[in-house]
Parts: structure tokens; sequence; C-alpha cells
């Protein structure tokens, strides 16, 4: 007898979320270069295949919310108000993440473990520019597309390298707030002040765009 599809799919999901969270324990607790995917497997309770099935790559497991936070910048664009400029809706993105403390948008003791992995790493600080970039023309794609225009376009390319640049800065900010204060709600204050200022600049720089 088959598995209904939607019971595969939880299946599926439940398995991959137990490798994320053991694999990022042992990243927390040991350095994400002196752990083994071997190791993660084991501690699992999987094959090293399955690891691989559900993650292409070893940091994937590490930044395993990466697709949920794409999905949420192309979701603020498409599903705007027409009223909303681009600019604007990804400025009330960030306010919306941090009203419902989104696990990607907290600044916490755990959150400063994960900065701490990454700046041990190289390869997680490659990965991390490497997201930074992909984010930036998945921005400039989604702009354009709101504008009806070609994912090339150079106004969306400025746009969208403003808007990740304005997103770095304010989460680094956020983050050192954190490790220098412990207190959260000043933390987010830091944050989305500085998102707010940059999305001013933003909006000025891109006067006179569909963008804007």
């Amino acid at each position: 007898m088959s598995i209904p599809t939607d019971l595969r799919t939880r299946k599926r999901l439940a398995t991959r979320q137990a490798i994320s969270n053991i694999a990022t324990r042992l990243f927390l607790e040991r350095g994400f270069d002196q752990v083994k995917v071997d190791e993660i497997a084991a501690a699992a309770d999987v094959g090293r295949m399955t690891v691989f099935n559900h993650f292409p790559r070893k940091e994937d497991m590490f930044f395993d919310r990466d697709e949920e936070g794409r999905e949420a910048l192309r979701s603020a664009l498409r599903q705007r108000n027409p009223d909303i400029s681009p600019i604007e809706a990804l400025r009330l993105l960030a306010h919306s993440l941090v009203a419902h403390d989104s696990a990607y948008m907290r600044f916490s003791s755990e959150s400063q473990g994960f900065i701490a992995t990454i700046e041990g790493s190289e390869t997680l600080k490659a990965r991390a520019r490497a997201i930074r970039d992909e984010i930036a023309q998945l921005l400039a794609s989604e702009l354009a597309l709101s504008a009806g225009r070609d994912g090339g376009e150079q106004d969306a390319q400025l746009a969208a390298g403003l808007v990740v640049a304005t997103w770095t800065v304010a989460l680094l900010q956020a983050h050192q707030t954190f490790r220098q204060s412990h207190e959260v709600k000043q933390a987010q204050a830091v944050f989305l002040s500085m998102i707010d200022k940059g999305s001013i600049g933003v909006q000025a720089a891109m006067a006179g765009t569909p963008y804007a």
C-alpha cells in the first residue's frame, strides 16, 4: 500500500529538519569545519546519502532557512498593494519580520552563536557572501518583474544592490548592539532604524523609476 503524498512530504520534511537541527547543534558546539558529514549522519541515524539528498552542500545545513527568507522577499513584492512601491514593500517586510519574531530575524544568545560560527569558518563566510549576491540577483529580477521590465535592467540592479547593502549593514549593527547590550528590543530598534534610514536613501536614489 502506497504512503499518501502528504504523509510522504511530512516525513521528508521531518527528516530534513532533524538533520538540520543536529547539524546546527554540532556546528555551534565544535565549529563548522570540525564537524564531518558522516558524524551528522550518524547522530541523525540516517545514511550519508540521505543527508546529501536533503542538503547538497554541507553549508546548506547551516543556512537551512535561506530559501524561506528568499520566499519572504518574493512574497513581499508579488503580493504588495499596488499603491505601495516595491522599495516601501521591502521596508514594511523588515518591520513585519521583527514584529512576528521571525526565526531568521532574531537577536539573541543563540543568534550570537550563529554569527560566531560563521566568523570562525572561511567556508561559511564565503557561502554567506554568495547568498548575499544571489539575493541581490533575486531582488533585481523580482523588482524588474514588478515593473514589467527585464531582470538585467540597470535600475533594478541598482535598487537591489542598495536594498541588500542596507539590510546587511542593519543586521550587522543590530547583532553588534545585542552583543554589547544583551537587550533584544534595543537591537531590534537599531535594525529597524537603519532599515528606515536606508530605505529613505534608496527611495531618493531611485526617484523617477517604478521601484520608488
